[in-house]
């Protein structure tokens, strides 16, 4: 019984910490990509291909023909050539909360250390706060500068910047074709995410579509949602009613989100498998009371204890462990949970942090519990058959089994 509650005690409490950061850090990784590239990105135009058929009269005697046009597919136009009309659509679904219009194009990027290569990103400040988190992810400088400077000022990757060896207040060329202009750094940013802050610069809009020589048009629009889980749902009705293609987080970031599902499913079986051995464990200790106690349980049956409660003894016994281990179980997750967010860990890469990320979830608790349930519940139920089946004549005769 002492090796059961045990088992119990470590399958429960280590399958509430192992879902806690798992899912903490799945979590973070969502928070993370939602505040740099938004629930929902509006690309390209769409527009039906039409192809041509023709077919001859056969009500007429002459040889006159007509042509059928039915739709064979669909074509793609790159960027949105209208920003402000689809951005004024899009304000009026109820679960948009914000809208911003990007404009970006390859350049290089040259300072006073070494030449690079970057991605220039034109927003318009207070529409790309409503749709990001970058004034959160700002680690040197700040917004402001970067908004009482519209000609000049840029916002800077940490990556990029330290290849570059440049800081706040530093100025360096941006180039495309024969087309250069200087910046300075306003601020420098980190996201955690390398592919973001290795080469993406952030100039005003207008100032981007000088450089880039697109007076016109936007590259993508962002869209920020206030129930981010119904992106999928919204993206399909905004393709439907803007003729532009919308991709929603979930299917930008499947790749992300699949290993993260996986490695969770993977931790739950592993730890699992106290509760396996505990529910062995239980089977086998009940099995050794039922052939210990045969004459108990034949004069219990003497007195008139039926079948069905000589089953809930075994099984009570089974449940109180159970319920005790699981009690304890829990204050372990929860003690370990607790102990595992203060650890300091530094993760540079799809997303930044200096701790462990936890998740805090009741259904945690729950999947822990029902797991020990079925496990230890299950294993209890043929010893408290077997014990139930004793016939007192049997034991007497010395031929029960």
């Amino acid at each position: 019984m002492l090796m059961s509650l045990a088992c119990i005690v470590l399958g429960v409490g280590l399958f509430i910490v192992t879902q806690a950061t798992t899912s903490g850090f799945e979590g973070f990784f969502i928070k993370t990509i939602l505040g740099t590239n938004g629930a929902i990105r509006i690309e390209d135009e769409i527009q039906d291909t039409i192809r041509s058929m023709a077919a001859r009269s056969e009500n007429s005697d002459s040889d006159s023909t007509f042509q059928v046009a039915e739709k064979e597919g669909r074509k793609y136009i790159e960027g949105i050539q209208e920003p402000k009309l689809i951005m004024d659509a899009l304000r009026r679904f109820a679960n948009v909360s914000g809208v911003a219009e990007v404009l970006h194009g390859d350049v290089q990027i040259r300072s006073s250390f070494k030449p690079d290569s970057a991605q220039v990103y034109g927003i318009n400040l207070d529409d790309f706060l409503k749709v990001s988190d970058i004034d959160s992810h700002i680690v040197q400088g700040s917004l402001e500068e970067f908004r009482s400077e519209p000609e000049e000022g840029a916002l800077i990757g940490s990556i990029l910047a330290q290849r570059l060896q440049l800081a706040v207040g530093d100025s360096f060329i941006l180039q495309i074709h024969d087309q250069t202009a200087r910046y300075r750094v306003a601020a420098i940013y980190e996201t955690g995410v390398s592919d973001i802050d290795r080469v993406r610069v952030y100039l005003h809009l207008s100032q981007a579509r000088s450089l880039l020589q697109k007076p016109t048009g936007a590259s993508f629009i962002q869209v920020n949602l206030y129930n981010t889980y119904r992106a999928p749902e919204d993206a399909l009705q905004m393709e439907e009613t803007l003729h532009h293609s919308a991709a929603p987080w979930q299917e930008r970031e499947k790749v992300w989100l699949d290993v993260f599902r996986a490695l969770r499913v993977s931790t739950a079986i592993t730890v699992s498998v106290f509760t396996l051995i505990a529910g062995l464990a239980m089977f086998n200790t009940l099995a050794m009371i039922v052939l210990e106690k045969t004459k108990e349980i034949a004069i219990l049956r003497s007195m008139g204890y039926s079948r069905h409660d000589i089953s809930l003894i075994f099984i009570w016994q089974a449940a109180i462990v159970l319920a005790i281990g699981t009690v304890l179980g829990w204050a372990l997750g929860a003690g370990v949970t607790y102990a595992i967010s203060n650890l300091p860990i530094r993760i540079r890469g799809i997303f930044a942090t200096d701790t462990f990320i936890v998740s805090w979830s009741i259904w945690h608790y729950v999947e822990a519990t029902l797991t020990a349930v079925v496990m230890v519940m299950v294993a209890s139920l043929a010893p408290a058959r077997r014990a139930a089946r004793l016939e007192p004549g049997d034991v007497i005769r010395g031929t029960a089994t």
